[in-house]
């Protein structure tokens, strides 16, 4: 029977567990000890440490507070892991907490964390989704079901001392550029929240002081939001101290590629399971410089798209250099107002593409000026025809029926 080598209380702070932190440090204590072909489970709080609940309110999603993010459990320290080996991770099952079938998704206030698309919607939303078995459905997105793809959002190994100082050196000139911008341009170290796990209080101090912030993934994994990263799937960690600190949270039941709305999976609190394998000196064998992976053999089956174009210019008519994040934008945007014909709301188009099995594609860099991005949607999620035809969109609904709105004013 496999063992549970992490545990958590979801009627608890996340800040009464020790074996969770929330900041990247090399001298994080290792909570645990595996072997090289063991396999265990960890439990995982959802990403906030349950600051969102299960209600028709979004005052939750506006007023979080995000330089609490993201609650990780371990670090988990593997048997002869050295710097320069490649941590080998095969995710065998994901699931979710019988007594919590339920995950959310969101957009911030663009006072307070913004999002993808937050110049067109900067106000606090939220969707609930409650779990049946494998499949998903929201009260507050009505007309579609679609099969998860449960995920880890954030996975990686801990950075050592001197790439610690390359991510706060590099992070902080950035952040120089535009110091007052909003949403900040980089996630700066911030002590007053910091949870350092198992480290003494003097040590915690210190550290929390420069530890890397969960926000961004970096070259030792992290948030990667990759949602291919499911059960069955294979994940090669370059390892930079000893016993690697595997850490992992963030779960998603279901994400569209991008994850586009920030708060933009299913997130969700759950358990996974996994096995541990190391290739010695495999950071220099195979010139890995950040995490390479395999995909599951198991994935959702949805084989009929519309597939939506952008190009690199943006909705101001501006024209940009082969920019794919533009065009991945006017991709988004082309969907959502052709969501809107179906009689969606803007919101309810936008967290449908932030959660759904949706596909984004790079499609073409080359041709100046204009990289072109797809975003593919598949319509079997859909209880209705979505496919234009010449007798025009039907309306499935008549706007009775909206995500919950939060005013922008945080509390």
């Amino acid at each position: 029977m496999t063992d549970t080598i992490i545990k958590v209380d979801l009627n608890k702070s996340a800040y009464e567990h020790d074996d969770i932190h929330n900041r990247w440090h090399p001298d994080i204590p290792m909570v645990a000890t595996v072997k090289p072909g063991d396999d265990f489970k960890v439990e995982c709080l959802d990403w906030t440490g349950g600051q969102i609940k299960n209600n028709d309110d979004a005052s939750d999603v506006r007023d979080v507070d995000l330089t609490q993010v993201h609650f990780l459990s371990g670090p988990i320290a593997v048997e002869g892991a050295e710097p320069g080996d490649l941590l080998v991770v095969d995710i065998l099952d994901i699931g979710t907490f019988e007594e919590s079938q339920w995950g959310f998704n969101g957009f911030f206030s663009k006072q307070n964390g913004g999002g993808f698309l937050d110049e067109h919607f900067p106000e606090a939303q939220k969707s609930i989704w409650d779990f049946n078995g494998m499949f998903t459905s929201s009260r507050h997105i009505p007309g579609v079901e679609f099969a998860g793809l449960i995920h880890p959002g954030l996975i990686g190994t801990l950075p050592s001392k001197e790439m610690l100082d390359t991510w706060n050196a590099r992070e902080k000139e950035l952040y120089d550029t535009e110091p007052d911008r909003v949403p900040a341009l980089a996630c700066m170290p911030y002590a007053e929240t910091a949870h350092m796990g198992r480290m003494k209080p003097e040590d915690a101090k210190i550290a929390a002081a420069e530890g890397a912030r969960t926000v961004p993934p970096r070259e030792h994994g992290g948030n990667c939001d990759i949602k291919d990263l499911s059960r069955g799937s294979k994940v090669y960690f370059p390892v930079y101290v000893k016993g690697a600190g595997l850490s992992v949270g963030d779960l998603h039941f279901s994400q569209g590629d991008g994850e586009i709305t920030f708060c933009g999976a299913i997130e969700m609190a759950g358990w996974i399971h996994m096995r541990v394998n190391l290739i010695k000196g495999g950071m220099e064998k195979y010139a890995i410089k950040n995490p390479i992976f395999k995909p599951s053999k198991i994935t959702p089956k949805y084989d009929d798209y519309l597939i939506f174009e952008g190009i690199s210019v943006d909705e101001k008519g501006k024209q940009h250099f082969l920019d794919v994040n533009v065009a991945y934008r006017q991709a988004c945007l082309n969907a959502i107002e052709y969501l809107k014909k179906f009689g969606y709301s803007g919101a309810q188009a936008y967290s449908l593409l932030g959660t759904a099995p949706v596909q984004g594609h790079i499609s073409g860099v080359v041709d100046v000026p204009n990289s072109c991005a797809t975003l593919w949607l598949p319509t079997d999620i859909f209880e209705f025809d979505i496919k234009p035809n010449a007798d025009g969109p039907t309306k499935f609904l008549d706007g009775s029926i909206d995500m919950p709105l939060a005013p922008d004013i945080k509390k």
